[in-house]
Protein backbone atom coordinates (compact mmCIF):
# COMPACT_ATOMS: atom_id res chain seq x y z
CA UNK A 1 0.00 0.00 0.00
CA UNK A 2 1.50 3.67 -0.63
CA UNK A 3 2.27 5.72 2.19
CA UNK A 4 -0.15 8.30 1.05
CA UNK A 5 -3.35 5.60 0.84
CA UNK A 6 -2.14 4.78 4.61
CA UNK A 7 -2.23 8.54 5.80
CA UNK A 8 -5.90 8.58 4.07
CA UNK A 9 -7.08 5.07 5.64
CA UNK A 10 -5.62 6.52 9.28
CA UNK A 11 -6.92 9.75 9.09
CA UNK A 12 -10.36 8.24 7.71
CA UNK A 13 -10.89 6.18 10.61
CA UNK A 14 -9.90 8.59 13.55
CA UNK A 15 -11.73 11.76 12.57
CA UNK A 16 -14.45 11.16 10.32
CA UNK A 17 -13.37 13.84 8.01
CA UNK A 18 -15.38 16.15 5.52
CA UNK A 19 -12.58 17.15 3.43
CA UNK A 20 -9.24 15.67 3.26
CA UNK A 21 -6.96 15.93 0.86
CA UNK A 22 -3.25 14.20 1.08
CA UNK A 23 -0.89 14.28 -1.86
CA UNK A 24 2.59 13.33 -1.92
CA UNK A 25 5.38 16.07 -2.95
CA UNK A 26 8.26 13.88 -2.44
CA UNK A 27 9.35 14.57 -6.07
CA UNK A 28 9.79 17.76 -5.45
CA UNK A 29 12.31 17.03 -3.03
CA UNK A 30 14.37 14.57 -4.91
CA UNK A 31 18.15 14.85 -4.03
CA UNK A 32 17.48 16.76 -0.56
CA UNK A 33 18.89 15.30 2.44
CA UNK A 34 16.47 13.00 4.20
CA UNK A 35 14.90 12.63 1.14
CA UNK A 36 14.84 8.79 0.34
CA UNK A 37 15.23 6.92 -3.37
CA UNK A 38 11.83 6.16 -4.39
CA UNK A 39 9.71 9.01 -2.86
CA UNK A 40 6.93 8.51 -0.38
CA UNK A 41 8.66 10.88 2.07
CA UNK A 42 6.93 14.02 1.72
CA UNK A 43 3.29 15.09 2.09
CA UNK A 44 0.69 17.59 2.33
CA UNK A 45 -2.68 16.64 4.49
CA UNK A 46 -5.63 18.94 3.98
CA UNK A 47 -7.92 17.67 6.97
CA UNK A 48 -11.60 19.59 8.14
CA UNK A 49 -13.31 17.61 10.63
CA UNK A 50 -15.45 18.33 13.45
CA UNK A 51 -12.80 16.54 15.85
CA UNK A 52 -10.74 19.17 15.94
CA UNK A 53 -13.16 21.99 17.46
CA UNK A 54 -11.90 23.96 20.66
CA UNK A 55 -8.08 22.15 20.27
CA UNK A 56 -5.06 24.20 19.69
CA UNK A 57 -2.98 23.92 16.58
CA UNK A 58 -1.01 21.67 18.60
CA UNK A 59 -3.63 19.38 20.51
CA UNK A 60 -4.55 18.94 16.56
CA UNK A 61 -1.28 17.87 15.20
CA UNK A 62 -0.50 15.79 17.97
CA UNK A 63 -3.81 13.88 17.45
CA UNK A 64 -2.74 13.41 13.42
CA UNK A 65 0.79 12.17 14.83
CA UNK A 66 -1.28 9.85 17.41
CA UNK A 67 -3.62 8.66 14.61
CA UNK A 68 -0.65 7.82 12.33
CA UNK A 69 0.96 5.71 15.00
CA UNK A 70 4.77 5.94 15.17
CA UNK A 71 5.34 3.71 12.54
CA UNK A 72 3.70 5.43 9.76
CA UNK A 73 5.47 8.70 11.67
CA UNK A 74 8.59 6.79 11.44
CA UNK A 75 8.65 6.45 7.52
CA UNK A 76 7.82 10.19 6.43
CA UNK A 77 10.15 12.44 6.73
CA UNK A 78 8.01 15.98 6.17
CA UNK A 79 4.66 15.98 7.08
CA UNK A 80 2.93 19.60 6.30
CA UNK A 81 -0.70 19.62 8.06
CA UNK A 82 -3.65 22.15 6.93
CA UNK A 83 -6.05 21.40 9.94
CA UNK A 84 -9.12 22.61 10.30
CA UNK A 85 -12.75 22.18 12.24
Amino acid sequence: MRVADEIEQKLRAAFDPVELKVVDDSASHVGHSGAPEGGQSHFNVRIKSSEFSGKSRIAKHRAIHSALGPDLIGRIHALSLDVSD
